[in-house]
C-alpha cells in the first residue's frame, strides 16, 4: 500500500477497526503517525487489533473504547468517553457495519441494519460534532458501498419488516449513508470540515459473519479470487482521510479514490433533509 501522507499529531477515531477494511486503514494510519482511538465491541478483538498495529508501528498512541454500536445507549457512552478525551478529533471514519440476513431488532426495537448502519453513523457523529468543528481541518468519513444502488429509502417501513429482503436492507443502509454524508455536507458549510463518503470495493471481510461462520465462509470462499484485499480495499478511506487533494472538497461520494455520482435518489436533497430529521427523531427517542 502507498504510504499516507503525515499524520503525526493527529488524533483519528475509527469505528469497526477489529478486521478487514478498519484494521487495513488504522494499520497505515498509525504508520503515518496519527493518534489512533479504537472504538469497537469486543476487547479481545480490539487488544489484537492494538497489538497487530504495535507490530508495526511500536511507538503508536493507541487506545480503545468499547460499545456496541447497535445500541443508542452506549453510542451515547461511547461518546461521552472520546469527548472526556481533550484531544482534538482531526478524522472521525464511520465504518462499521453489519449485514443481517434475517429480520432482527435491537434493543431499541429498530431493525438491526438499519441501526449499526446508518443511525450509529449519525448519532455518533452528532454527538461529537462539536469537537470536530473545534478542530481545524477535520474530516469525516463514511464508508458507503456501491450497494446503495439496490435500493431506495422506504420511509413507511425503513426496517423492511413487512418484506425483508436482505441485499435491499443493506443497501437501504448503504443510500442512508450517502444522503446523510450530503446532508451534513450542506449543514457544515463554511466550517471548515469536510464530509465525504465512499464505496471500498468488494473486499474479503468478516462482514456478514455475524450469520454464521458456515454461510460467512462459503460465500467468501466463492467470491475471494474476485475481490479486493482489506489493504486495497482501505485505499479509499485512506485517501479520504488524508490525501491533501480533497482537504477542501465536501458532500462528494468515491470510488477508487474517484469522485462518482451515485444513484438519482443519493443526490436528492429532499430525501437527504428528510431522512436527517427522521434520524434525528429515531435516535432523539431514545434519549428522552
Amino acid at each position: 500500500m502507498t504510504p499516507c501522507p503525515s499524520m503525526r499529531g493527529k488524533r483519528c477515531l475509527i469505528t469497526g477497526p477489529t478486521s478487514g477494511i478498519g484494521q487495513a486503514t488504522a494499520v497505515a494510519l498509525a504508520a503515518a503517525g496519527a493518534e489512533l482511538t479504537l472504538l469497537c465491541r469486543s476487547p479481545e478483538r480490539g487488544q489484537a487489533t492494538l497489538e497487530r498495529i504495535r507490530e508495526t508501528t511500536p511507538e503508536a498512541v493507541v487506545d480503545l473504547v468499547l460499545a456496541d454500536l447497535s445500541a443508542q445507549a452506549e453510542v451515547r457512552r461511547a461518546a461521552a468517553q472520546i469527548l472526556a478525551d481533550p484531544r482534538p478529533l482531526d478524522v472521525l471514519l464511520n465504518n462499521a457495519g453489519v449485514v443481517q440476513l434475517s429480520y432482527t431488532t435491537t434493543v431499541d426495537a429498530i431493525e438491526t441494519t438499519f441501526a449499526v448502519n446508518h443511525l450509529a453513523y449519525f448519532l455518533l457523529t452528532r454527538l461529537l460534532l462539536d469537537r470536530i468543528r473545534d478542530t481545524a481541518g477535520a474530516r469525516i468519513v463514511n464508508v458507503a458501498s456501491e450497494g446503495h444502488k439496490f435500493s431506495s429509502m422506504h420511509f413507511d417501513d425503513l426496517g423492511h419488516e413487512k418484506n425483508f429482503k436482505w441485499m435491499r436492507v443493506y443497501g437501504q443502509s448503504k443510500l442512508a449513508n450517502i444522503l446523510f454524508t450530503r446532508e451534513l455536507a450542506r449543514r457544515l458549510e463554511g466550517s471548515g470540515v469536510t464530509v465525504n463518503s465512499l464505496h471500498p470495493g468488494g473486499v474479503s471481510t468478516r462482514l456478514g459473519a455475524n450469520n454464521g461462520t458456515r454461510l460467512h465462509g462459503f460465500v467468501m470462499a466463492l467470491a475471494k479470487p474476485f475481490m479486493k484485499t482489506p489493504e486495497q480495499g482501505a485505499r479509499t478511506s485512506l485517501y479520504l482521510a488524508t490525501s491533501p487533494e480533497v482537504a477542501a472538497v465536501s458532500g462528494e461520494y468515491f470510488v477508487n479514490c474517484k469522485r462518482k455520482p451515485g444513484s438519482r435518489e443519493s443526490a436528492d436533497r429532499e430525501i437527504a433533509r428528510r431522512l436527517w430529521e427522521v434520524s434525528e427523531k429515531m435516535t432523539s427517542e431514545a434519549e428522552a
